[in-house]
């Protein structure tokens, strides 16, 4: 029911899956991260981010060479320095549309100056972002 962004489409292949013929857990989360901090980027309006945490991640479901795995995201909270992004990896089947979900989690970004050290994130940032909540109907 969430009202989440789609930032990334992978087509699983064969050098991204395990020995058991899944989809390699390490991957999806390097997908995830890569997705989450492009994302995070464009909603921090800047290129300086770094990931400072990911929450616990379930793996729900596996995905096989030649699945399409979509990954979506959405704006959990902003904070001074850090952003939350809610993330999901979802297997998309081509033939009906249906999507299931792999795996959800959340990452943490800071934002950070040349010296890597945390630095606020813009105000027309949280102007920005509360707009959006009450787009959505979540203020």
């Amino acid at each position: 029911g969430k009202l989440m962004y789609h930032i990334n489409t992978i087509l699983v292949k064969e050098s991204d899956i395990g020995q058991h013929g899944n989809l390699f857990g390490g991957r999806l989360l390097y997908v995830l991260d890569e997705s989450a901090a492009s994302f995070a980027m464009q909603i921090c309006d800047t290129p300086k981010v770094v990931t400072v945490s990911i929450d616990k991640c379930e793996f729900k479901l596996p995905a096989r060479k030649g699945s399409l795995v979509k990954i979506f995201g959405e704006v959990d909270s902003i904070g001074t320095t850090s952003i939350t992004l809610s993330m999901e990896a979802r297997k998309h089947n081509v033939y009906t549309g249906n999507q299931k979900v792999i795996l959800k989690t959340k990452i943490t970004f800071v934002r950070v100056d040349d010296d890597g050290q945390p630095i606020p994130i813009a105000e027309r940032v949280h102007k920005k972002y509360e707009e959006i909540k009450n787009i959505n109907g979540r203020g």
